[in-house]
Parts: structure tokens; C-alpha cells; sequence
């Protein structure tokens, strides 16, 4: 074999068997995380699962490279993020607009929106991966999983303990989650109380992969959701219920006002706090789409482009955008047959186009930026819908106003969630996108090639996505359509982005709360400039409003976890070898990760094909309070003995 032969073997990256390979990951998690969305309002994270599965196949065959890999991982992470349709959709059932969900409109959708998604942020890619400090939480998981996995047989003994190290945290957080889905030992802990004339509450999930994440993001992020966590639970909270007079079951009482009062709260401070990062970031971004154009100008033009700068040409990307709004126009004029816009639709369609492209713009930078600072698994990407389906629907109240009866508001409700839908799709991709890219940048690929990789995940997870919805909605339904039964499925982000949707365009949605919010951001906007201007810790507003928005037993660990990791990067700058000791850390966090997500990937497969929700219990309800403590000394003990062991080993070499 000549040098050249051997150099384009290692090069070996966009590859038939890698499609294939990632378009069937893609199909079974896209499943998988359907139904688990719909069940639980999460769904988990498929990159990292999907490199360690294509490692693991294409292991076997001859002439597997990290790149690869890394083109597998690409296109089954669309599987983790367009899924998340779901959280719009079913409102299209739950209103009673649809019946069912028609295949190649629920399809075309998908497909449309997440091809955008991609689009709108490959100029994103050098302002906010090439040209920035964010932690891509999980982006450097993925390269630190894929680099270890391409190393492992080198005989290099800081590669082997890394993998060692990743083998641990795995085992670990997938025994853990097992533990749990037995229900022997509990997975979430909290109580709720009573505080003077108010009610809160504190709870947790004993996720170690939210400790990983936590590890990985940083201190400033933790520190910044922990202060809205505060905000949230420790003052408006207490508050908000007093102001009700807290009356009925705690539990109810708390569970009500923090899903119809606080989220909206938390909500718009996302929303400011996302006006003002989009604010901060339009200069990298605009020399970001100029990079891109000089970039396709000097391939064009026969000059040589490192392959690490090589995005989709700035021609591709400007066509597709605007070649993608004939069929969306056709899509909506279709979908308005039947309702009041249907007889004046051009105007409507006109106006909903630049809504789709001025709104997915902001959305694309928006989500890639929260998805740069916490990851995307736990990017608030529904709080970006609640701020779109508001913003669709004072669109559709400017045209119509409010006297249209029962049937048109009917009509223009459907209208503002499908359109919706399309600028969801778009968040969700850009969402992923990006962490894609910092994977990729970290591994050495070529952007381009990753880009069309996903466009190809998005094809196949659109696919798969309309069957799924329609078997759950026929064998569950969702909680609040009609004839729902008792066991419908809860689809808790379709029905809440519903009922704005029917606020707005009704009369009688909660703007104060939004204000309320949109002023905290305001504050925490000041306070992150002043310390930033006093050399200080910052507190990224971001990372304030989705403390506020995401329950706190999503949050509550996330500090948890960059405290623990800011004491491992206070002990590895004191080792003598603080690269190697800090990655070690680094990859004990990613082992969480990615034992719990596959675990979740295994999990949703056996809660689908079993029709139980708790397919594993050996133990019934009557169990629970021991299996609280029980839960929680394993999870603290299962963090002791995973950073002691690796520091052992980090110790060790050196």
C-alpha cells in the first residue's frame, strides 16, 4: 500500500456502510425516544450511545477510522433531537385538529425544518465552535469516547486507563439506573412542603449522567442555574403560592403553580436572556457567514481550504433556505383548507415564510448557543417553543383578532402550532448541530461532510417519526384529546405549548408572568456585565433562566457536578501531569453518560415492547421509602468510589 493509499485510509470518513450503520441506529432511537418523550417529557441523548455501538460494529470490519465513527454518531444524534417534535405535534390531536397524524405531511415537516435547522447553523460554526470558549459538554464527551475507543489497542498505557476510566463510569451509571428500574433503589427524591403562608419543595434525580454534565460544563454554569434554581424554589415559588393561599394537597398545589405560573416566568427570562446572547453573538456571526462565503469563493476559485474549514458552500446553504420555503408554503396552504385563512391565504403565508426564516435564524443561534453551554440533552429547547408558538400565534391575532367563534380560533390555534412545529424542527436540529461540530473539530473532520450526514439522519429519523406517533396515538391517545383513556400518554410539552397557543389567540394567556421573567433576566443581564467588568466569576443569564425553567430535579445536580469537577481541576493543576489528570476527569464524567444513556436506549425498548411502564420492578410501592435510602447512599457512594478509583489511576501514571 502506497503513503498516499494510506493516508486516504485514514481519511476514510462519509462512507456507504457508515450511512447505512448510522441511518439504522437512527431508526431504532428515534423510536425508542418517541415514546419515551411522549411518557416521561425527556428524551435522551444519542450521540454518544451511537459512537460507542458503531465502534463496537465497525470494529470488525477492515479499515474503520475515527471519522467514521464520528459520520455514525453524526447521523443517529438526529434520532435524540428531531424526536423532540413530539413536544409539538400531539398538540395537533390533543386541539382536536387532527385525528391522526398524516405520514407525508408529519414527515415532510420533520424533514423540512430539521434540513433548515442544519442549514441556518453552518455559518454558526465558526462563530460559536471555531471562535469560542463554550464547553460543548457533550461534544467533548463524544470525542474524548471516540478517540479513546480509536487508541484502545495501541498499547499506550494513559489510553488504556482512559478507556479503563470510561468502562467505570459506565458500569457505574448504568448499574445504578438498573437499580432504579428495579425499583430498589429510588431514581428521583424530593419533597414538597409548606413555607409559612406558601409551599415548596426539593427534589433530585440520582442521575449520575447529570453529575457528568455538570463535570463537564463548568463551575459558572452550575453556579448560574443554581441562582435561578434559588429564584425558582426559594422565592417565587413560596410566593406564588402564598398569593393562591396554598390551599388543597401540597403536592398538587406545588406541582400546579411551578407548571402554570413558574415556567412561564422562567420562560421569559429565557427569553430575554436569549434576545440578549443573540445580541452579543451577531458579530461572530456575520464574520462567520462572511468566512463562509470567502471560504466557497477560494474552493471556487482553486485555492487550497484545510478540511477543517470546509463547510456546505455558502451557495448550497443560501438555496436550500429559500428553495425549502416552496414546499413549506404548499405545506401550510394545504394545512389552512378549512379555517379562516383559508380565504385570504396569501397574505397569512407570506407572513408565517419570514416568520419561519427570521424566527429559525434567531432559534438556530439561540439553541446552538444554549446547547454550546449546557449540552444538548438538557438545552430548554421547549422554553424556545413556548417563545415561538407565543409569537406565531400574535402573528395570526394581528391578522384576525379574536372574533372569530369557536371554530376559527379552532382553526388558527392548529395553524400557529403547525407553524410552530417547523421552526421546532429547526431548533431541535440546531440544537444538535453544532455539538456535532465541536466533536468533529475536536476529531479532526471535515464540517461539510458532517453536515450532509445529518441532513441524511434527519431524513431517516422523518421516516420513522409519523408511524411511531400514530401506533402510540392509537394504542394510548394523549391526555387531554378527546376520548383520551385512562392510559393516555401524558405528552406534558404538547399540551402546555397548546394551551398558549388557545391563551394567546383566546384572551387569556399569563403576560404578567412572562414580564416578571423578561425583568429577572433583565437583572441577571446587569449583574453578569458588572462582574464581567470587575474581572469576576459571570453568571451566564442563560444558564439563570433554564434554573428557572427546568424542574429542579433536573437541575439540582448539574451544580453538583461543577463543584466536584472544579475541586478535580484544582487537584490536577497541582499533579504532574495536569493535561492527562483533568482528562481523566473528563472522561469519568463521559463514562456517565454514556452508561446512562444507553441504559436509556435498552430501557425505552423494553418499555415499548413490554406496554408496562415499569417492565423491570421487582419490588412494589410499599417498598419505596427504603428504596429512597437505599437510592441515595448508592448514589453517593457510587460518586466516591468512581472519582477515588480515578484518581488512583491518574495517580498512577503520574
Amino acid at each position: 500500500m502506497t503513503t498516499r493509499d494510506q493516508s486516504a485510509m485514514e481519511r476514510r470518513e462519509l462512507t456507504l456502510r457508515g450511512i447505512i450503520l448510522g441511518g439504522l441506529i437512527t431508526l431504532l432511537f428515534t423510536a425508542a425516544n418517541v415514546y419515551l418523550g411522549l411518557k416521561v417529557g425527556l428524551t435522551f441523548a444519542t450521540s454518544i450511545p451511537a459512537a460507542v455501538i458503531s465502534m463496537a460494529l465497525l470494529r470488525f470490519l477492515t479499515g474503520s477510522t475515527i471519522l467514521e465513527n464520528n459520520i455514525v454518531q453524526t447521523i443517529a444524534s438526529a434520532a435524540g433531537t428531531l424526536a423532540a417534535i413530539i413536544f409539538v405535534l400531539p398538540g395537533l390531536v390533543i386541539v382536536g385538529w387532527w385525528q391522526g397524524f398524516p405520514y407525508w405531511t408529519t414527515a415532510a415537516v420533520c424533514f423540512i425544518g430539521g434540513t433548515l435547522g442544519v442549514m441556518f447553523s453552518v455559518p454558526l460554526r465558526r462563530a460559536l465552535v471555531a471562535g469560542s470558549d463554550l464547553p460543548y459538554p457533550e461534544g467533548v464527551a463524544a470525542a474524548e469516547v471516540l478517540k479513546v475507543g480509536s487508541r484502545a489497542g495501541d498499547g499506550a498505557d494513559e489510553n488504556q486507563r482512559g478507556l479503563r476510566t470510561i468502562i467505570l463510569g459506565s458500569v457505574i451509571a448504568a448499574g445504578f439506573s438498573l437499580l432504579g428500574a428495579m425499583k430498589v433503589a429510588a431514581s428521583e427524591v424530593g419533597k414538597n412542603f409548606k413555607l409559612g403562608a406558601g409551599a415548596s419543595g426539593v427534589s433530585a434525580s440520582l442521575s449520575l449522567a447529570l453529575i457528568g454534565v455538570g463535570h463537564l460544563v463548568g463551575l459558572s454554569v452550575g453556579i448560574a442555574m443554581f441562582v435561578g434554581m434559588l429564584i425558582a424554589w426559594g422565592g417565587l415559588m413560596p410566593a406564588l403560592t402564598a398569593a393562591q393561599g396554598a390551599a388543597g394537597p401540597v403536592d398538587e398545589v406545588v406541582g400546579a403553580v411551578f407548571s402554570q405560573q413558574v415556567r412561564f416566568i422562567g420562560a421569559g427570562t429565557i427569553g430575554v436572556a436569549a434576545l440578549w446572547t443573540l445580541l452579543k453573538i451577531v458579530g461572530p456571526i456575520v464574520k462567520g457567514i462572511q468566512g463562509s462565503i470567502a471560504s466557497s469563493r477560494a474552493r471556487g476559485h482553486g485555492e487550497v481550504v484545510e478540511l477543517g474549514e470546509r463547510d456546505l458552500s455558502f451557495g448550497i446553504v443560501a438555496g436550500t433556505i429559500f428553495g425549502s420555503l416552496i414546499p413549506i408554503a404548499g405545506l401550510l396552504w394545504f394545512f389552512a383548507q378549512g379555517g379562516p385563512i383559508a380565504q385570504n391565504p396569501l397574505g397569512v403565508i407570506l407572513a408565517t415564510l419570514v416568520f419561519v426564516l427570521i424566527m429559525g435564524a434567531i432559534i438556530a443561534a439561540v439553541t446552538g448557543y444554549m446547547a454550546g453551554l449546557i449540552g444538548a440533552s438538557n438545552s430548554p429547547v421547549s422554553g424556545v417553543g413556548i417563545l415561538a408558538v407565543i409569537a406565531a400565534s400574535l402573528m395570526l391575532l394581528l391578522f384576525f383578532g379574536r372574533n372569530q367563534g369557536e371554530a376559527g380560533t379552532a382553526a388558527l390555534v392548529a395553524y400557529a402550532l403547525f407553524t410552530t412545529a417547523i421552526v421546532f424542527s429547526i431548533a431541535t436540529i440546531s440544537n444538535d448541530n453544532l455539538q456535532d461540530l465541536k466533536t468533529g473539530q475536536l476529531v479532526g473532520a471535515t464540517p461539510w461532510k458532517q453536515q450532509f450526514a445529518l441532513v441524511i439522519g434527519v431524513a431517516f429519523g422523518s421516516l420513522i417519526i409519523p408511524p411511531v406517533l400514530d401506533l402510540l396515538n392509537q394504542a394510548f391517545g394523549f391526555a387531554g384529546a378527546a376520548g383520551a383513556g385512562p392510559d393516555a400518554l401524558p405528552a406534558p410539552q404538547a399540551a402546555l405549548i397548546s394551551a398558549l397557543a388557545k391563551g394567546v389567540l383566546g384572551g387569556d394567556l399569563r403576560w404578567d408572568l412572562i414580564g416578571y421573567g423578561a425583568l429577572i433576566g433583565v437583572a441577571v443581564i446587569a449583574l453578569d456585565e458588572i462582574l464581567g467588568r470587575l474581572g469576576k466569576m459571570r453568571v451566564p443569564p442563560l444558564g439563570v433562566g433554564m434554573g428557572i425553567y427546568l424542574p429542579m430535579s433536573l437541575t439540582l445536580l448539574i451544580p453538583i457536578g461543577a463543584l466536584i469537577g472544579h475541586f478535580w481541576e484544582k487537584r490536577a493543576a497541582l499533579s504532574r501531569k495536569p493535561e492527562f489528570y483533568s482528562r481523566m476527569g473528563v472522561l469519568l464524567a463521559t463514562g456517565f453518560i454514556v452508561g446512562e444513556s444507553l441504559f436509556g436506549v435498552l430501557f425505552a425498548g423494553l418499555v415499548a415492547g413490554s406496554g408496562r411502564d415499569a417492565p423491570l420492578a421487582l419490588v412494589g410501592a410499599n417498598f419505596e421509602p427504603a428504596a429512597i435510602g437505599v437510592g441515595v447512599l448508592l448514589f453517593a457512594g457510587a460518586i466516591a468510589y468512581a472519582y477515588r478509583r480515578t484518581r488512583a489511576m491518574a495517580d498512577g501514571a503520574a
